[in-house]
């Protein structure tokens, strides 16, 4: 892949994995093209081929340029997540950054739906009968009740799924593989969508995955983050929603209801429970709100 294409790459990752906002998408690609373009001034046509001392030389570039620091720390940022992303997709098998110093920033909390936007969302599909509605539903019960990742329901094979024992093979980042228990409702909703809808696709034996389009071809990410927020738009809800934010939804709900971490944590397939530990900081923001509720003098 050229320079250009891997950025697009990391640019779709962050739409449709993560649910960046269209903002911070833009600043992202910004950064990395204002970084491309003083690698090629450089004559550096391979991400694998930077040293620490171009990314020191980028810095002292952006200076003299007279750019600000909270800008330059914001394009270190911007390069050290793209490079993260590089060594997940197993582009890359070290970083550069690494030995960066890097500016102490705080990390945004990740954003939840409340648990009755999140009945709402899932009730607003039960009446809607038909095949791609009984599909959506049970794409829908499958990201909350697993806390799958987009990428990892796309490609949900029908050799990874077991109604009878309830739970899922998923194929998480770096091709490593997890187990994560579905629950009676969406085992109900995909039973539904394997017995009605699926059989009636084209050429729906052809294909190993569990979700398809009418024309029987596997649903890429794009299609199931339209659908998510076209779902979240018929149930009435108005902030932006997606299939990311259902991730975030499932990890911080089972821990306000008592999961303990490492079980979380291997449920949402993070390596390093440190990943996990961000939703125990949302979880705190609820125990305030209740606080503040229900304490007499809250």
């Amino acid at each position: 892949m050229t320079l250009d294409e891997l950025i697009d790459s990391f640019i779709n990752y962050l739409l449709v994995e993560c649910g960046s906002s269209r903002n911070t998408i833009h600043s992202y690609q910004n950064d990395l093209q204002l970084f491309l373009k003083f690698l090629l001034s450089k004559n550096i046509r391979d991400f694998s081929a930077i040293r620490p001392n171009i990314i020191t030389s980028f810095i002292i570039s952006e200076k003299q340029r007279g750019q600000s620091i909270n800008s330059i720390n914001r394009a270190i940022v911007s390069i050290r997540m793209f490079y993260k992303f590089l060594i997940l997709e197993g582009k890359l098998q070290k970083n550069p950054l690494v030995s960066l110093n890097n500016p102490k920033l705080w990390k945004k909390l990740p954003e939840v739906l409340p648990l009755h936007e999140i009945e709402n969302l899932l009730s607003a599909s039960d009446n809607i009968k038909t095949n791609p509605g009984i599909r959506n539903k049970a794409i829908l019960e499958l990201l909350y009740a697993t806390g799958a990742r987009v990428s990892e329901i796309a490609t949900i094979s029908l050799d990874g799924i077991n109604l009878e024992y309830g739970y899922i093979k998923c194929k998480g980042k770096g091709s490593k593989e997890r187990i994560v228990p579905l629950g009676g409702k969406a085992s109900l909703a995909i039973q539904e969508y394997l017995n009605t809808v699926r059989p009636k696709i084209k050429d729906n034996q052809k294909s190993r995955y569990l979700f398809l389009s009418k024309t029987g071809r596997p649903l890429r990410r794009e299609n199931i983050w339209l659908i998510v927020k076209n779902c979240a738009l018929k149930a009435g809800i108005v902030q932006n929603i997606s299939p990311h934010k259902l991730r975030h939804s499932f990890a911080t709900h089972l821990l306000e209801n008592g999961a303990d971490l490492r079980s979380v944590q291997e449920m949402l397939g993070h390596v390093n429970i440190s990943t996990t530990q961000i939703y125990t900081h949302v979880n705190k923001q609820h125990l305030k709100t209740i606080h503040k509720r229900f304490h007499p003098r809250g």
